[in-house]
């Protein structure tokens, strides 16, 4: 090994030192930060927190640039659950004939993506508790196993948000929220409450009978939920830092990314090694990615 080398290679290690020793405190710091800030806009309490009960009311109708209006809907959201609605709606099949039903006080439609929401956020910030700024880390391979569990959880809570579990027009029209709408809807129409970015949609699906097929049309009426706005930034604040700091520790740790030859890359994962573990078998464990100089060591659970 050359000075050079031998001088590039203290640089790096007094950079993963500091990264381990100073960056990483602050940026679990500012997430935690960001975490409690995301807690204040839910409409429910979380972390224990004495916020009350959001209640609002919504008109939700569909998009402007449909010729008529086919969904009309008042809405009233108390917390993560529909405690009423008035529901007026044209079937594609008969335009004259308008249905009206309604979701009551004593038989409320909980909307689950609000609590799945919340539930990850909660558990993210309890992790980050025990697993963050307050914890001394030895190994890039010990923040990375935290970062990788953290952005799990960040990325289910956000997904939560933004991706609606989908549901088949069976499950629609046997679940408990369609048979407590009063007045019932015909057989062949179910409808169905979801967030989808920052909007609340309400979809009615209208069921036919083509030749024996059993199809479907669909309708959509929405409106804007201003706390989801600032609810998504927070996750995807939380998501670019978190991400920002693995990219970096990665960057830093691989030989493949931050060595101009892999001859030094390996150099320096060889002083890795001889620092932190005893075999190349170890290497994935330590920064995270497969050792460059053993390729049948499976790296299909990397933090990617």
């Amino acid at each position: 090994m050359t000075d050079a080398d031998r001088g590039e290679l203290a640089i790096l290690q007094q950079e993963l030192d500091w990264v381990l020793s100073e960056e990483v405190p602050r940026v679990f710091t500012q997430v935690m930060i960001v975490l409690q800030e995301c807690c204040t806009h839910f409409p429910v309490p979380l972390c224990g927190s004495d916020t009350a009960v959001k209640q609002e009311k919504f008109i939700m109708s569909t998009a402007a640039h449909s010729t008529q209006d086919q969904v009309k809907c008042v809405v009233t959201v108390t917390g993560d659950t529909i405690t009423q609605a008035d529901i007026n709606m044209k079937a594609a099949k008969h335009q004259n004939q308008v249905h009206r039903t309604s979701v009551t006080p004593d038989a409320p439609w909980r909307i689950q993506q609000i609590q799945d929401a919340g539930n990850f956020l909660q558990l993210a910030i309890q992790f980050l508790q025990g697993h963050g700024a307050s914890t001394s880390f030895r190994t890039s391979s010990e923040v990375l196993n935290v970062l990788g569990q953290l952005i799990k959880l960040l990325q289910k809570g956000r997904s939560s948000l933004l991706i609606p579990r989908k549901k088949t027009i069976d499950e629609l029209l046997s679940s408990k929220n369609m048979k407590s709408l009063t007045p019932p809807l015909p057989g062949d129409i179910a409808v169905s409450f979801y967030l989808q970015a920052h909007k609340l949609v309400l979809a009615v699906y209208h069921l036919s009978n083509s030749a024996g097929t059993m199809k479907f049309e669909s309708v959509q009426a929405d409106c804007a939920v201003p706390w989801l706005s600032p609810v998504l930034v927070c996750f995807t604040t939380a998501l670019h830092l978190t991400h920002q700091l693995r990219d970096k520790i990665v960057q830093i740790t691989s030989p493949h990314l931050y060595c101009g030859t892999m001859s030094h890359g390996l150099v320096f994962g060889n002083l890795l090694l001889s620092k932190y573990s005893t075999s190349c078998e170890s290497w994935k464990e330590l920064v995270g990615v497969a050792c460059p100089c053993h390729p049948h060591i499976s790296s299909e659970n990397m933090y990617y």
